[in-house]
């Protein structure tokens, strides 16, 4: 067999099945066929916001556990018939970049993101991962593979917001956005010690599984200015930290206005519209006021999935309430991503099972 199929981008507001030839790998590489698949919001922003330009009969999907099928002559610690994890972002590790510790950006901005952005990604019946032994990770027996889709990208980004946010011991936090990237902002600020965590979003469901992971109070940005909304919960004080997880260009806004001189507002949003960010003058301190505002792609790689696996596999964190839909074969792609564009109210995430 020489030929595969995968769900495709054909072009803006396009998806579609097509036939493609199975990836080769080279010598540092692997070939991987999917276990479970999961569609993700940046899909939606790649098709249907054209947020990264133009793709023709580009494979989608980033997030995968699957089983290794095929491996270069150069690759150690991977071998055909293993179940691994995928990393959505999966560097070139001899880069300046890289050794710089911006592997995410190696070889240039956002390249450390390969599938779907540079290369087919993972929905199809075989996958190409690059440099096998630093960017596959051994999925553990006591992880479940639809489990493990979310260490792929829902987990790393959301710790990353909280990592980036460096909250402490005792900390009040904000996280705008609560679908499943902002619930793993809002674990992950737990697990660092946040004292005190708002969770802002409108949807029963995301607001349930919210508070599951820790969130201390809910803002339902329907019911008025998240930003009075929080003051007035603060009595009138600002907050330590804002993860930005969801909404548009307004959050900057936002988030500037209600956190303290010194705090840190931390984006993991990948903002799919929108030419600039307004940042308010006074409330910013005239430009002076130490507020910092950063944002990165979540890291990726094998050392990353092997941490994070730990903390599932150790019972510290339990992701199974984020999975709301769940599919059973590889053709059930196209309605899971449609689902993922259209966001009914019980969903968070869908899982595809296709091993």
């Amino acid at each position: 067999m020489s030929k595969m199929k995968g769900l495709a981008m054909l072009g803006f507001d396009t998806i579609g099945w097509i036939e493609k030839d199975i990836p080769k790998a080279g010598p540092m590489d692997a070939i991987c066929k999917p276990i479970a698949i999961s569609p993700c919001t940046s899909d939606v922003h790649t098709v249907w916001e054209k947020a990264l330009g133009e793709r023709h009969d580009m494979i989608l999907g980033h997030e995968a556990s699957a089983e290794v099928v095929e491996v270069g002559s150069l690759v150690k610690d991977f071998k055909a018939g293993d179940k691994v994890i995928i990393p959505a972002i999966t560097p070139d590790w001899e880069t300046v970049e890289s050794q710089s510790g911006y592997s995410q950006h190696s070889g240039g901005m956002l390249n450390g993101w390969k599938f779907s952005n540079m290369k087919d990604g993972t929905f199809a019946e075989y996958f190409h991962v690059n440099q096998a032994d630093g960017n596959l990770a051994h999925l553990p027996d006591e992880i479940d593979v639809e489990d493990a889709v979310m260490l792929s990208d829902m987990v790393p980004t959301g710790f990353h917001g909280a990592n980036n946010a460096e909250v402490e011991y005792g900390d009040t936090v904000v996280v705008i956005g609560i679908g499943p990237v902002g619930l793993m902002a809002v674990a992950g600020s737990v697990l660092r010690g946040a004292g005190r965590v708002f969770g802002v979003g409108s949807r029963k469901k995301c607001q349930e599984v919210a508070k599951f992971y820790g969130a201390t109070d809910l803002i339902n940005y329907r019911d008025g200015d998240i930003v009075d909304q929080i003051r007035d919960a603060m009595n009138g004080k600002p907050v330590d930290k804002v993860i930005l997880a969801g909404g548009g260009l307004e959050t900057f806004d936002q988030a500037v206005r209600m956190v303290k001189p010194g705090g840190i507002v931390s984006n993991i949003n990948y903002l799919g519209t929108g030419d600039y960010i307004k940042i308010p003058r006074v409330e910013w301190g005239l430009g002076m006021g130490h507020i910092r505002v950063t944002g990165g792609l979540m890291p990726g790689g094998r050392k990353n999935m092997e941490f994070l696996s730990r903390v599932i596999k150790n019972g510290r964190l339990d992701v199974s309430p984020m999975l709301t839909h769940r599919f059973s074969k590889l053709e059930d792609l196209e309605e899971a991503l449609l689902l993922m564009k259209d966001k009914p109210k019980d969903l968070i995430k869908p899982v595809v099972l296709v091993g």
